[in-house]
């Protein structure tokens, strides 16, 4: 007779045979798209936007207090992407799983594309993780959702279109015991002329810190919507980045839908100029 090991509970419920499908045919799918005939040469991503696990991983081994933490999402992104989306008449791409999935703003080939500690935090569910497992979530979530922005991109440039590519991200107000003195900063790469107009915009406001390049800067190891999506293809791109506690009430992301609003829409008339 011989013996097989007995998986605790605990870890059998993380894992997932990836001979099977990893969402299920009453979940959504990788990605959203609001209003996708929008006009504005602006297209919105929201790479950040869900704090949702697919069923068939479970919770990830983590509570339910840590999945709704920054470290899961961007808090606040859905609703403040939606705005602009609405008022700059911009098509946006918003995934629908949480980044402690796969992070579809990371590079495949960096382990915070799957991370098995965010911040301070262990992520069981991503531990030594096979091969197969991680192509899964690949191919399922990242890739479908990289290559529409692609072929969005690719449709607004063969119309004469110029895109301009923007995400929209929050950061959490303390990080590594650190307070951030920011209330929003703008990342950008290649595109300074871009960035720098977003921030001078901003700035004019005298109660605001912006941060230049901060609370992170944009590099090909570490992200990929503005060095693939932007700076590969020759467009003017950047991150937004707004403190979550900001806009993490109806009233903190009307305040600031309107004023990047208000920025965006005057940096479209001073980029086309």
């Amino acid at each position: 007779m011989t013996s097989s090991k007995v998986i605790p509970r605990q870890e059998s419920r993380l894992r997932h045979d990836p001979a099977l499908p990893l969402l299920a045919i009453d979940e959504p799918p990788p990605y959203a798209v609001l209003n996708p005939d929008g006009t504005s040469p602006y297209l919105l991503l929201c790479e950040h936007a869900s704090n949702r696990i697919p069923r068939a991983l479970g919770d990830l081994g983590l509570p339910e207090a840590e999945r709704r933490r920054h470290i899961a999402w961007d808090i606040g992104v859905s609703a403040l992407s939606q705005h602009l989306s609405r008022t700059l008449d911009a098509p946006l791409f918003m995934t629908n799983y949480s980044r402690l999935v796969i992070d579809c703003n990371r590079p495949l080939h960096v382990s915070s594309a799957i991370p098995e500690v965010s911040e301070t935090t262990e992520i069981p569910g991503n531990r030594d993780l096979t091969d197969a497992e991680r192509q899964q979530r690949i191919d399922t979530l990242f890739t479908p959702y990289a290559e529409a922005v692609a072929r969005r991109l690719d449709r607004m440039q063969a119309a004469g279109k110029r895109p301009i590519v923007v995400g929209i991200h929050s950061f959490t107000p303390v990080y590594f015991g650190r307070q951030r003195p920011w209330h929003a900063g703008i990342l950008y790469g290649k595109a300074t002329d871009f960035g720098r107009t977003l921030i001078d915009g901003l700035q004019t406001d005298a109660a605001l810190t912006i941060g230049d390049n901060e609370p992170y800067n944009i590099h090909p190891d570490e992200d990929y919507t503005v060095p693939v999506h932007a700076d590969a293809r020759g467009l003017a791109g950047a991150l937004i980045e707004v403190r979550h506690d900001l806009i993490d009430t109806l009233a903190g992301v009307q305040e600031w839908g309107e004023r990047l609003t208000r920025r965006l829409a005057g940096a479209l008339k001073e980029h086309a100029g």
